[in-house]
């Protein structure tokens, strides 16, 4: 715990600090401060969003390929169409992965941004104490990154389309 704290309270600021006529320009900044880690809070709902969307979608077309593959009808489709949706199909992978990394350097700023804010402000909390706390990602352990998880995820689409499209060829 100790680590934590020594992290979490900023040493240039007191209580001294609050009381003279400053005090107006700190509670500015406390402000924008909470506005920052608002919308960074938002970004990260849209991410979760989006990944929703991209998972639900991918998810249905497993299902409808894996019951299409299943019937005999699917030999009877020109490899040209197969190709073609195959391409459909990772370009839509292509396009969530890149929505991840998006909305991941979007984050990556925004932290930035609070962590300058918590600079001026008495506690650290946000970005230096509560990181620190979580071994800064680190210790898999202690935590694992969901941007680490999530990135994967539209991979492994990739791959279960992939090797679909290899057993309609095949």
């Amino acid at each position: 715990m100790a680590g934590i704290s020594d992290s979490l309270w900023n040493e240039d600021i007191d209580t001294n600090g609050y009381r003279d006529p400053a005090a107006t320009y700190r509670t500015a900044v406390f402000e924008q401060y909470k506005l920052c880690v608002e919308m960074a809070d938002r970004v990260s709902a849209r991410r979760n969003l989006a990944n929703t969307f991209f998972l639900t979608l991918h998810s249905g077309l497993l299902v409808f390929l894996g019951a299409w593959l299943s019937q005999e009808h699917h030999r009877r489709v020109p490899v040209v169409l197969v190709v073609a949706a195959l391409l459909v199909l990772l370009g839509m992978c292509a396009t969530w992965w890149f929505t991840i990394r998006s909305y991941q350097q979007l984050n990556k700023g925004k932290f930035e941004v609070i962590g300058a804010f918590e600079e001026r402000l008495p506690a650290r909390a946000f970005v230096a104490a509560e990181w620190h706390a979580l071994s800064e990602g680190r210790d898999w352990r202690v935590y694992v990154p969901l941007n680490r998880v999530e990135r994967w995820i539209p991979l492994l689409f990739a791959l279960a389309y992939a090797l679909g499209f290899a057993a309609v060829v095949l």
